[in-house]
């Protein structure tokens, strides 16, 4: 085999269009059920083999995501490495676009980006069982960016459903460039090892749905670490305010744990038109218009 090719991929934002967090598991873990989407907004990550794992940052967000052993992309490739021994690696390069510690998992993204670009270059099948248990070792959020496509994930982030088509969901991405702890927001959550939130449970989710049916089941649906997420990072709900105030907004959210806010519209217009606003009004904050998928 030759590895002298150079192999890229694209990192998307993952969007949790819900996230109903059931309960807290006597382990401590939380039980979560997840619509999650992905963004035309993205990360970019090439590689090329070669003799040693090396890995180098540049582009707006590069500083805050970390370039030591402890960024997610090299955590991928060691537990790549501890599934396959004899694995080949080589030298990464990322181009960090998307905002850190946001709520779109981009860490998540990029080590599943990672991991696919390591099969590509080993000849491993996009669904060996190894790329999925090195996914699970890297973060909890990593195994449901491998396939970035929409799906429901559940338990504690491990086990997910079969891809769902979904209409294409025009959307404005707003991060008020507040970082925001995922562990912090599940401590203010308040939940005790066992006990259960009550909020009851996820609306059905079907193949297939166009936007409007999606659109009334997402309604019917939350994110549970909102409330939470907004005691501790108050801008938040300011930004929820301003995109359920632009006009055509069919629903506004936060994606995750925060702080980015997205809102659904039925047109890519609406959408422009939107992002151009918020942009004007708040030239500190991300904003951007994208697809979901």
């Amino acid at each position: 085999m030759s590895f002298s090719k150079f192999f890229a991929t694209r990192a998307p934002a993952k969007i949790n269009l819900t996230l109903h967090i059931e309960g807290r598991r006597d382990d401590g873990y939380h039980e979560l059920h997840s619509l999650v989407a992905f963004a035309g907004a993205a990360d970019y990550l090439t590689f090329e083999p070669g003799e040693e794992f090396a890995l180098t940052l540049e582009g707006p967000t590069a500083q805050a995501a970390g370039e030591g052993g402890d960024n997610l992309v090299a955590r991928a490739e060691r537990a790549l490495r501890e599934e396959k021994p004899g694995l080949r690696s080589g030298a990464f390069h990322l181009v960090k676009r998307l905002p850190v510690a946001a709520g779109v998992g981009g860490g998540s993204s990029d080590a599943a980006a990672a991991l696919r670009l390591l099969a590509r270059a080993n000849g491993l099948s996009p669904d060996d069982p190894a790329l999925y248990a090195a996914a699970r070792k890297t973060g909890a959020d990593v195994p449901v960016c491998l396939t970035p496509r929409g799906k429901m994930m559940s338990g504690i982030g491990e086990r997910l459903g079969p891809p769902i088509k979904l209409p294409p969901l025009f959307a404005v991405l707003v991060n008020p460039r507040q970082p925001v702890e995922t562990r912090a927001v599940f401590a203010k959550l308040g939940l005790k090892p066992g006990e259960n939130n009550g909020f009851g449970g996820h609306p059905a989710i079907a193949e297939n749905m166009d936007f409007e049916s999606l659109l009334r089941s997402l309604k019917k649906g939350r994110n549970d670490m909102e409330d939470a997420a907004c005691v501790l990072a108050p801008v938040i709900g300011h930004v929820l305010a301003v995109l359920s105030g632009a006009r055509g907004c069919r629903l506004a959210r936060m994606s995750g744990s925060g702080a980015t806010c997205f809102a659904l519209f039925e047109t890519c217009r609406q959408a422009g038109v939107a992002a151009r606003a918020i942009s004007r009004g708040h030239p500190e904050w991300w904003v951007k218009t994208t697809i979901l998928r």
